[in-house]
Parts: structure tokens; sequence; C-alpha cells
């Protein structure tokens, strides 16, 4: 293992995972407003953030064929994170099947901001993944309410943002098997902003800040929680299940008491 030491303290045990960006990467050339924060696009930002940390960093677009994940694409890849918006329906259903059925095997996932509502997400979660939200510029303050867990190493009490999207609840999602952040803001709303959920092998982490017109990606406490959600999510969660018809592990005897026999 290759450990990634910033600021002098070692957060990540896992620094050589594959890791796969992925961002629709439309709102970046439509908008002008959010050209401006991020003009080589979302997923690039996170990709420099993310370099320090020695990660194996690929990206792929909406544009691409095939949405640039190929099963080639995702059979090499550790963990795939997910930053989408304006074009979740555009989402091709054979290619959310089969980052699906990767997930189950041992794919981490990492759902950012608005990915909530991707195709991806809510079928993973089994609900709408809905929830309340506003433009308002507010300052946000994400308390992290389980300082033990991985994710939340090397993060102080709380971040602070000072602006970002209002999410708000009821946020309809399943219970989280492990909930790391809850975010308050400004207007007086508060948010489940950093939820763990285990699906079969697969680890997925589902984080809310990354509004695309607020430049919340060159935040490095937001980037080490991705960072460290990384590497919790790149070792798959328990053993490979065995399915079908099975052998019995001890022997069985016929019964000649059988009835009809």
């Amino acid at each position: 293992m290759i450990k990634a030491v910033i600021g002098g303290r070692t957060y990540c045990e896992k620094s050589s995972a594959r890791v796969t960006i992925w961002n629709e990467y439309v709102a970046e050339k439509e908008n002008a407003e959010v050209a401006a924060v991020y003009p080589k696009g979302i997923h690039l930002a996170i990709a420099d953030g993310l370099a320090p940390y020695g990660f194996q960093i690929q990206t792929a677009t909406l544009e691409q064929p095939e949405h640039g994940l190929t099963s080639y694409v995702l059979d090499h890849t550790d963990v795939l994170i997910w930053w989408g918006h304006l074009a979740h329906e555009q989402v091709s259903d054979e290619v959310v099947e089969r980052i699906y059925e990767r997930v189950l095997d041992g794919m981490g996932l990492i759902v950012l901001h608005s990915a909530h509502f991707s195709k991806l997400f809510k079928k993973l979660m089994g609900t709408t993944c809905n929830l309340k939200w506003r433009e308002a510029e507010e300052r946000e303050r994400i308390w992290v309410v389980d300082p033990a867990h991985p994710i939340a190493s090397g993060i102080g009490e709380y971040i602070e943002l000072e602006h970002e999207e209002m999410y708000g609840e009821f946020f309809d999602i399943p219970a989280p098997d492990e909930l790391i952040f809850v975010g308050w803001f400004q207007g007086g709303e508060v948010f489940r902003s950093g939820c763990a959920f285990y699906r079969r092998q697969g680890k997925i982490f589902y984080f809310q800040p990354g509004h695309e017109t607020h430049p919340t990606y060159y935040n490095k406490d937001i980037l080490r929680v991705i960072a460290n959600a990384v590497c919790w999510a790149a070792s798959p969660h328990g053993a490979a299940p065995v399915f079908g018809n099975a052998a019995p592990l001890e022997q069985l005897h016929r019964s000649s008491h059988i009835s009809g026999i």
C-alpha cells in the first residue's frame, strides 16, 4: 500500500486506487457563469484536486460513446465518482444497468450533489431521492456527526462554505447505513449531507455540496472528504456471494422411507 500524506498527516491508506470521475459536462458548456467557475469542467477540477493523493485518475463525460463508461473502463475502476444535474434522462439505461451491476460486485461509488437524482442513485436506493432545494447564496456549515468514520478523517468539527445551494429535508432516501455529515443552512434547514450505504459488495457515499456556480470543488476540506471516501469505497464490502444450484456441504443419504417408495 502507498500512503498519501497531505499536510504531514496520513489520510489515505490506498492511494493507488483506480478512480474514474464522471461528469455530464453540460452546464459548463451552456452557462457562462458555470464556465467561469469551472473552465475545464467539474470533472477536471475534481481530478486536479485529488491528484496529490496519488490515485490513478481518468475522466469520462456524457458525450463520449457509452458515456465513456464501457465495460473495459468499469472493469478497471475501483471507485466511480458521479456528478450530474441537467442530463439525467440522457444517460443510457444500458450503461446505468452496467454500473449498477459493478457496484453490487464491489466497485465503490461516490455520488455528488445533484447526482442524487440520477437514474443510477435512484436505482440503488429504491426511492425517489427527492428533496427540498433553494438557490440563495447561503452559508452552509457541514457538521461532522461521526468523527470516527474514515471518511471524516482529518476534518475538524465542521466544514463551512460561504455559498452553497440549499438542500433540505425531507430527503427521500432509505435510512443511511452510516450518517457522517449533517449540513445546516443559513435559512434554517438541515440536511443529511454525507451518507454511506452498503449494497451487496459495493460501498456508496452520497455527498451533498457541489453546486455548479460555486467553487466548492476547490475547497481543500471538500476534496479531502472525497479522497477519504475513495479510500473507504475502494475495497469491496464482504465476500463475493455464490448464487444458483449448489452442491451439498455434507453427504446426503437417500431414505428408503420416502413416501411412495
